[in-house]
């Protein structure tokens, strides 16, 4: 793999640290700006929300500027979204600077997700796909806990500054590492915007981007109240969250690693055996989350399982959007992140009912069903390989 796509996935390993560093500042950030839990889950909502806004728009605004220039303003902007983060006393300006945040993070990923694709053969998308996806795995097993102990230690504004220093190194890396020219697709004259946005008319492109955004729901419906469930239900203390969220990270980089070898032969296999265990893991998450051996372990499991089937799903919105060079990336992102604000908006509902703060495990079972229901029939959809993509 080329050197260019490391250094992108550096620059993805901050935002992914931004991403889901919440799952363990949520109390704090509550406990501070005098809001609920459940009101500072908005705050992952709105990322979220500005991902799946921001991503389709920002990338036809930035369709024909140089990749780099590009990735380098996301990256710088994304930095001070986290400045003014972490010195607000406002719960309203905390959550625009989080919408601001994913519009920046939106763009870069939307515009790295089809350069990835572009330095690679067209048969390596997939691979090319879970190198870019380690910057998000690596921060779930190291950015995300260590964002967590920040937090504990020193108050969850310093996990905030760590963010926006971590955006420096990548800026360098990018503007040293990435081509200032504009992608081959630019250079050549690649289709016009209106005919990519038809591409959205493609049954098939629905069908992938709908169970990515499932299977997006159910993770982040789970991993954003993983706090509580450690805490409370397992009864554990509070450095105890970064240790769970270590597991889940850990596990989601086994996840992307093996599905970045198999996602582009064998879509199909990735599916039908990641899908089904997921489904039966999140309530077995649910009626064991008491027991802190049993607990770790399905944290684990269920990292590796959501973040297999995810990119899966993710590399085969790629391809069925192989006919919008330039806007493949952000219908990816679009779909991901519309499941990761509609995933903690469900979930949080389900905390003020007899399920408490295992209610989201359970939503998150109730997702992933949902998903299996529509795949099944349409299981053609996401079983087909790379080679008949290639020759389309």
């Amino acid at each position: 793999m080329p050197l260019p796509l490391y250094l992108l996935a550096m620059a993805v390993f901050a935002m992914g640290t931004s991403e889901f560093m919440l799952a363990g500042l949520l109390p704090g950030i509550a406990s501070d700006l005098d809001v609920s839990v459940g009101t500072a889950s908005v705050l992952t909502s709105a990322f979220a929300i500005g991902m799946m806004v921001g991503a389709p728009l920002v990338a036809a605004l930035a369709r024909n500027w140089p990749s780099r220039s590009s990735l380098l303003g996301f990256v710088l902007a994304f930095a001070a979204a986290h400045a003014v983060g972490a010195i607000t006393t406002s719960f309203p300006v905390l959550v625009a600077t989080r919408a601001v945040a994913a519009l920046a993070n939106a763009g870069f990923l939307a515009v790295a997700l089809t350069a990835a694709a572009t330095l690679v053969p067209a048969d390596k998308k997939g691979r090319a796909l879970a190198v870019l996806l380690s910057g998000t795995t690596v921060a779930t097993v190291a950015g995300v806990p260590g964002g967590s102990v920040l937090g504990t230690v020193f108050g969850w504004r310093a996990t905030f500054w760590a963010v926006a220093a971590l955006c420096l190194p990548a800026a360098l890396g990018i503007l040293k590492g990435t081509p200032a020219g504009r992608g081959k697709d630019d250079a050549t004259g690649g289709p016009a915007l209106r005919a990519e946005l038809a591409s959205l008319a493609r049954p098939r492109l629905i069908v992938v981007m709908l169970l990515g955004a499932l299977v997006n729901a159910a993770t982040f419906g789970s991993f954003t109240f993983l706090a509580p469930v450690v805490t409370d239900t397992a009864g554990l203390s509070e450095l105890w969250i970064s240790v769970v969220l270590v597991l889940f990270g850990a596990g989601s980089f086994v996840g992307v690693t093996v599905a970045g070898r198999l996602s582009d032969r064998r879509p199909g296999l990735v599916v039908a055996v990641s899908g089904p265990l997921l489904f039966v893991g999140w309530p077995a998450l649910a009626e064991l989350a008491d027991k802190p051996v049993a607990l770790c372990t399905l944290v684990f499991v269920q990292g590796v399982l959501s973040f297999a089937l995810g990119s899966t799903l993710i590399t085969r919105v790629l391809y069925e959007a192989a006919e919008a060079p330039t806007m493949a990336g952000s219908y990816a992102t679009a779909a991901l992140n519309f499941g990761a604000a509609a995933g903690p908006a469900v979930a949080a509902t389900t905390l003020s009912t007899e399920f408490g703060d295992l209610g989201p495990l359970w939503m998150s079972g109730l997702l992933v069903a949902v998903a299996l229901l529509i795949a099944f029939p349409l299981r053609t959809v996401v079983a087909a390989g790379r080679s008949a993509e290639v020759l389309q």
